[in-house]
């Protein structure tokens, strides 16, 4: 059920039967040469608009700009404060709950938002507004990413390349190759990323010339679907888990009483 598409009565008869509501979020920012600017948000909505249709659970509009200011020096790339991205999500989750939801999942497909909306769970969970979770896809099947692909990489790899083949066409298939060869095959093995325990680096582009990582070339359509079918199930379970929760489940514990 898409909340964009729906009349008034047909959402408050939802809402009077149902608690759950999936937000999808992603960003708008460089992808490598290959890989449209929308990626992020491609995949956040079409797991979240596909696990919605098989559930019949509520999902909202997608929120295409997040936290992507190191990803600023590649030319379209749009990013907010996360102040403002924490903000903005606050205050959406709460739309949803004066309609009468009370658990929420974070839809989420870009890294960059990660840490911004774990803290917004925790502020509402904290303060009783409702129980939210951030869910990030590809976290919910690394076995399935690792089977698939050697050099997979973290931004722009050959999981989002695959992803996006199964999903859209808008994949430039003929620069893949430029895209693994301009950018960084291994991060996690390349030198000058720490020091002493310490990261040392801030922007992508301080580790790969073209802002991506990861072999491109292994990423085909047929593994994409594996991922996105592997992901929607995953997404289906932990909605249908939250759905079932008791609501006395989701809210703070009581303080520790004082010993007499």
């Amino acid at each position: 059920m898409y909340l964009a598409d729906e009349a008034w009565p047909d959402l408050r008869t939802y809402f009077e039967q149902e608690s759950l509501a999936l937000i999808p979020l992603g960003s708008t920012e460089q992808h490598g040469p290959h890989l449209p600017e929308s990626t992020d948000h491609v995949i956040a909505e079409s797991l979240a608009r596909e696990a919605a249709a098989r559930t019949g659970y509520l999902c909202t509009p997608t929120v295409n700009v997040g936290i992507s200011r190191h990803h600023r020096q590649f030319p379209g790339t749009m990013w907010v404060s996360p102040d403002a991205f924490r903000t903005y999500v606050r205050e959406l989750t709460e739309n949803l709950t004066y309609h009468g939801i009370d658990r929420v999942v974070y839809v989420n497909a870009h890294g960059g938002n990660v840490d911004a909306l774990r803290e917004v769970a925790k502020d509402l969970h904290a303060d009783g507004t409702c129980y939210a979770l951030e869910w990030m896809w590809d976290e919910s099947i690394p076995g399935l990413v690792d089977e698939l692909f050697e050099h997979n990489g973290p931004h722009g790899g050959p999981k989002e390349t695959a992803m996006l083949q199964h999903l859209t066409d808008r994949v430039h298939e003929d620069r893949l190759a430029e895209a693994r060869d301009g950018g960084t095959r291994d991060v996690w093995n390349a030198s000058g990323t720490s020091q002493n325990g310490a990261a040392t680096y801030f922007d992508a582009r301080d580790n790969s010339e073209n802002g991506v990582f990861g072999d491109q070339t292994d990423a085909t359509a047929e593994k994409g679907e594996r991922l996105f079918e592997a992901a929607t199930e995953q997404l289906t379970e932990l909605s249908e888990w939250l759905a079932a929760r008791e609501e006395s489940s989701l809210t703070p514990a009581d303080r520790v009483a004082s010993e007499e």
